[in-house]
């Protein structure tokens, strides 16, 4: 499929199908509710997968001027805060980048007020690594004295967009140094490609996987942080971009000739992983529109969206997801997670259709 050839009204018949998917999906492993049975969004557990998939649901609905969209998203916060938000962690940190941006479109202070607190609470009480990285804490484990590329997605752009909105450029600095920091153990220098972790315990990168899911939080976070804080340093602005660049260039050798990404980059007997290939096609999108990449790098991310829309049923399902991913001390861990539909999938998905008809001018 060319992309080109696929018309705006066919994405955005797409588009829609995915947002309505996301919205009926009940549960990792439970599937769709019925459609027309119930309204709203019906996932039930503040953790990451629904944090990603509100992300990618609200970009939608700003960019659509979907009021029903937005007025959803505020009845699912408002019934989580009601019922009561889990222990802080990183991953339950991620619907909090979509409420950072949410409350600038409602007149809750309420919501305001818990994004403000939490930003405080992962500044001054999340545990810290050697050399005050924020340590990759989850509902399960501790990790300690771990870094994990995902973090940069989960946690700091919210903590980022908060010291934006709270005006706290302290915040903002300390997102942008656990970018810095997570580059300095979790890049490769010789690939620019992204590891899935690091242990100062023992003091080495695990299964040393070139995740591919793990490599698209971080071309999309890096784009996504130089938005989310319009006033960044230039310097740290030079440093990122080539952290970029320099990953980028190793994708694009990693792609298959179909446009899609493997589990692991390097192995391309390993699981196709539809996900890691919507975001990648849109953090590339994203960078070149920031001007980091070059503007021929955009035939790679239309590989990957014919790819991934030949990947999404008549019910607007994307298939071909991976499970969430613990850390892999070998690579047949990665090899062997299984698929299944998921917030995330839906939203890296909505993200990329987003870009792309805002590419051409067709959303607001």
């Amino acid at each position: 499929m060319n992309p080109t050839s696929v018309d705006n009204a066919a994405l955005l018949s797409t588009i829609d199908r995915v947002a309505m998917a996301f919205s009926r999906l009940k549960g990792i492993r439970e599937g769709l509710v019925s459609a027309g049975s119930t309204s709203g969004i019906q996932f039930d557990e503040w953790d990451w997968e629904v944090g990603v998939g509100l992300y990618g649901f609200l970009r939608r609905a700003i960019s659509t001027d979907d009021q029903k969209a937005l007025q959803d998203l505020v009845a699912w916060y408002s019934s989580q805060i009601q019922r009561g938000l889990p222990p802080r962690q990183i991953n339950s940190t991620a619907p909090m980048l979509p409420l950072a941006i949410l409350v600038q479109h409602v007149d809750r202070p309420d919501f305001r007020a818990l994004v403000e607190d939490w930003a405080e609470w992962l500044v001054k009480e999340l545990p810290k690594t050697e050399d005050g990285g924020f340590q990759h804490v989850v509902k399960e484990r501790l990790n300690e004295g771990e870094l994990w590329d995902d973090t940069l997605f989960m946690a700091c752009l919210f903590l980022a967009r908060a010291g934006v909105l709270c005006k706290r450029d302290e915040w903002v600095d300390e997102a942008v140094y656990q970018f810095v920091i997570h580059t300095r153990y979790l890049s490769d220098p010789v690939s620019g490609l992204w590891y899935h972790g690091w242990t100062f315990n023992g003091r080495h990168n695990f299964a040393n996987a070139f995740w591919a899911r793990g490599n698209a939080w971080i071309t999309v976070a890096i784009p996504e942080l130089f938005e989310l804080v319009p006033m960044l340093g230039e310097k740290d602005r030079r440093y990122l971009s080539n952290v970029l660049a320099s990953q980028v260039r190793s994708l694009k050798a990693c792609q298959r000739p179909d446009g899609m990404f493997t589990t692991l980059l390097d192995d391309p007997s390993s699981p196709l992983e539809t996900s890691a290939t919507a975001g990648i096609a849109y953090g590339i999108l994203r960078g070149v529109d920031a001007g980091i990449l070059d503007s021929s790098d955009r035939i790679y991310a239309e590989r990957a969206l014919s790819a991934v829309l030949a990947r999404i049923d008549e019910e607007g399902v994307v298939h071909g997801v991976s499970d969430g991913t613990p850390m892999g001390h070998d690579l047949d861990f990665y090899r062997r997670i299984p698929n299944v539909p998921t917030p995330y999938g839906q939203a890296l998905t909505m993200l990329l259709l987003t870009e792309v008809l805002l590419e051409r001018g067709h959303l607001q």
